[in-house]
Formats: C-alpha cells, sequence, structure tokens
C-alpha cells in the first residue's frame, strides 16, 4: 500500500466499498435462489390442484417480487379523511350525475338483472360507481404478479397464496389472459373488484359465452355482483337505512352493529325520521350507526346494509354506497349538518 495517506484513503475507500457490493451481491443472489425455489413450489403445488403446465407457463414466467406492492402493503396510510370528506368525495356530483345517465341507459339489463336476483339497480350502479368510477379505473397492478409478491412475502402469505391459486385457476378455465389482468396491488380485480376468491365463489356467465367476463361485459359484470349481494343475504323490497335524529342525552352506547332492536324500541326511545317524523310501523330490526363517532350524522340501518359490509368493512363506505343509491333514484343530500370545528 502506498505511503501517501490520500492513496492510502482512497484505497481503503475502494476496498470497503468492492465488500460491500460483494456482500450485496450474494445477499441478492441468495435471495433469487430462494424466490426461485420457493416459485418452483408454488408450481407444484398448483399442478396437485390441476391447474395446466401451458397456464404456468404463461403466468408464472419472468416473475419477481414487486417492491411497490411491499411498500403498498407495509405502509397503507390511516384513514384520514373524515366522514364528512369521505362523503364529499365519494357520493360527488360528477358521481351522482354519471349513475343517473347510466341507470337511464342500462335500464333494460339492471332490471332483468335486478328481477332475478332482488338487488335494486340503483345499488348496482352505486357499487359499480364507487368501485371502479362506473369502469373507468380498473386498477395498473398485474393481478397474477402482485399476488405472487404477497404471497411470497411472509406478513400475509397464507392469504395471498390461495388467492394466487384462485387466480391461476381463473386464468386456466379461460375467463382472462394472465397478461390482462390487471387490477388493485392487492389483487382485486374488474369493474366491481372481486378478489380471485369472489371470482370463483361469485362470478356468472350471463351471456353464456363460456367466460365470466367482470372486465368488460356489462351483463356479466352487474349478474356476478348481484349474485354476490344475493347469497350474501340480501333482502328484497327493503332499503339499506335511514338517516335519523337522536334525542337530547340520548345513550350512545346503543350505537352499533351488535346491537338490534324493533323500530318500535327505537321510536320508544326517541329516535325519529330525520325530518322529525315517528319512524315507520313496521315490524322491521334495526341497528344504529354513527359513523362519525360521537357526531352527526345518525342512521338506523337494516340487514342490507350489513350485506353492503361484506363488500367492503368500513362503515363510511357502506352509507356512502347506500346514499349514492339514494341519490339516484331522486333523493335529497344528508340533513345532518357537518359540525363547526372549534378555534384552537
Amino acid at each position: 500500500m502506498s505511503n501517501n495517506p490520500v492513496v492510502a484513503s482512497i484505497y481503503r475507500y475502494t476496498f470497503c466499498l468492492m465488500s460491500l457490493l460483494i456482500i450485496m451481491s450474494t445477499a441478492a443472489s441468495a435471495e433469487d435462489d430462494a424466490f426461485s425455489q420457493w416459485l418452483a413450489d408454488l408450481r407444484i403445488e398448483a399442478a396437485e390442484k390441476g391447474i395446466s403446465e401451458t397456464t404456468l407457463d404463461s403466468a408464472l414466467t419472468g416473475l419477481s417480487p414487486i417492491e411497490r406492492v411491499i411498500e403498498l402493503d407495509r405502509h397503507q396510510p390511516e384513514f384520514k379523511l373524515d366522514f364528512w370528506t369521505y362523503q364529499g368525495k365519494v357520493v360527488s356530483s360528477w358521481r351522482i350525475r354519471r349513475g343517473r345517465e347510466l341507470l337511464d341507459k342500462h335500464r333494460s339489463l339492471l332490471e332483468k338483472v335486478s328481477k332475478q336476483y332482488g338487488v335494486p339497480p340503483r345499488f348496482l350502479v352505486a357499487f359499480w360507481g364507487i368501485e371502479t368510477n362506473f369502469g373507468k379505473t380498473l386498477g395498473s397492478f398485474p393481478v397474477i404478479n402482485s399476488l405472487v409478491t404477497l404471497a411470497y412475502d411472509p406478513r400475509r402469505s397464507s392469504f395471498f397464496r390461495r388467492e394466487l391459486l384462485n387466480a391461476l385457476k381463473i386464468v386456466d378455465e379461460g375467463h382472462i389472459k394472465a397478461g390482462d389482468m390487471m387490477g388493485s396491488w392487492a389483487g382485486a380485480m374488474g369493474q366491481v373488484q372481486f378478489m380471485p376468491s369472489t371470482f370463483v365463489r361469485y362470478s356468472m356467465d350471463a351471456d353464456g359465452d363460456g367466460r365470466k367476463d367482470i372486465w368488460q361485459t356489462l351483463p356479466d359484470i352487474m349478474e356476478s355482483a348481484s349474485n354476490f349481494l344475493a347469497q350474501s343475504g340480501w333482502q328484497r323490497g327493503v332499503t339499506w337505512g335511514r338517516e335519523v335524529r337522536l334525542p337530547s342525552g340520548f345513550d350512545s352506547s346503543l350505537a352499533g352493529l351488535e346491537t338490534v332492536k324493533p323500530l318500535a324500541q327505537w321510536q320508544a326511545l326517541g329516535v325519529r325520521k330525520i325530518e322529525g317524523g315517528n319512524l315507520p310501523a313496521v315490524n322491521m330490526k334495526a341497528s344504529l350507526v354513527l359513523p362519525a363517532k360521537q357526531e352527526s350524522p345518525a342512521f338506523l340501518v337494516y340487514t342490507n346494509y350489513r350485506v353492503i359490509m361484506r363488500w367492503n368493512r368500513s362503515h363510511y363506505y357502506a352509507v356512502a354506497v347506500g346514499h349514492l343509491a339514494d341519490r339516484l333514484i331522486g333523493m335529497g343530500p344528508l340533513k345532518s349538518k357537518r359540525p363547526v370545528k372549534k378555534a384552537d
């Protein structure tokens, strides 16, 4: 080594850098080997479940974990929107206007599906609008590669491995090509954003062409959504819920889906329609929901609200679906006023 201290320092830095690069290269090579072995084991399992070699070659060749998918899974942003901001974004004037246009345009199809499954057209259009902006936003991630990434990652590997095997089954049955199966980073896909397991259980071939196409074929899309809701317990002739007015000093501990009472009991507790009138004198049970916690608004919700939550376990979401469905048939905005924030 040179006696020149500058040259010696450069030499040591170069040596350390090269050592680090070698270590990193070795680690990357080991990780590549581990992933390749994992993928080989997956192929064996998929083949044992009846997935063809042709499908496995088309779907699993040339894949590697997608770093962005892991980032999104690890750092999903906390739900920072308050109830009113969320409703304003989801039940927007554009979505109401466009939803009404599509409700009218596809009325024949929607009424046919509704007659068969019992889900009113306005709810089908509301789901369609909230999930993908009526088919405009289907997701930009390759579903197979995203699911491979999440199945290989240890955090929720069992869940996503099952979803991945279902996705391979969908491709193998010829419903869509692997390269065309695009969706969300977590694997939700199509105009109704079904996970692969939901697709396998509930999707329908409404037009009889041999493919269950929830990406482009509207009859398949609407019948698949209706089948899911019907099999989840949707009740014909019943709405989702209603905005209500609570009396002063109401016991908020009664709020929540775990508490179910007949409407007559809620009436006796002082709960009224949002305009102030009596609740309907019908033999129905309901739960009280306060999606903004202790603040207004308040809703009495029925069985179909619980079915909506099978789609997405969020009160914000369930209220938005119900409210958008109401707005599509001319009902007005929520009557409760957004609370005024107190100055610091």
